[in-house]
């Protein structure tokens, strides 16, 4: 006896910390982040002393940046995929 490939009752399963709402929340707490890295670049420009150390609000503000950007991409996906079918 053959398995059906395409059962009706086959759904996929999304784990918990790929879900919309950890989506939601992932982007949230990167754009505070972001936002914690463009106050360390002013605060670096105020100070001549930390000017060196700009580097590391620039590297928080790209890895978050890219981390809202894949995170929004795959929501994106997921709603075209849900509102296609």
């Amino acid at each position: 006896m053959r398995i059906d490939q395409n059962p009706l009752f086959r759904k996929v399963i999304v784990p918990w910390y790929d879900s919309e709402a950890a989506c939601y929340i992932v982007i949230f707490f990167m754009f505070i982040v972001f936002l914690f890295g463009v106050a360390g670049i002013s605060a670096s420009r105020e100070n001549i002393e930390f000017h060196e150390h700009v580097w590391v609000p620039v590297l928080l503000m790209v890895m978050s940046g890219g981390v809202i950007i894949s995170t929004t991409t795959r929501l994106i996906k997921r709603y075209s995929r849900r509102f296609s079918k």
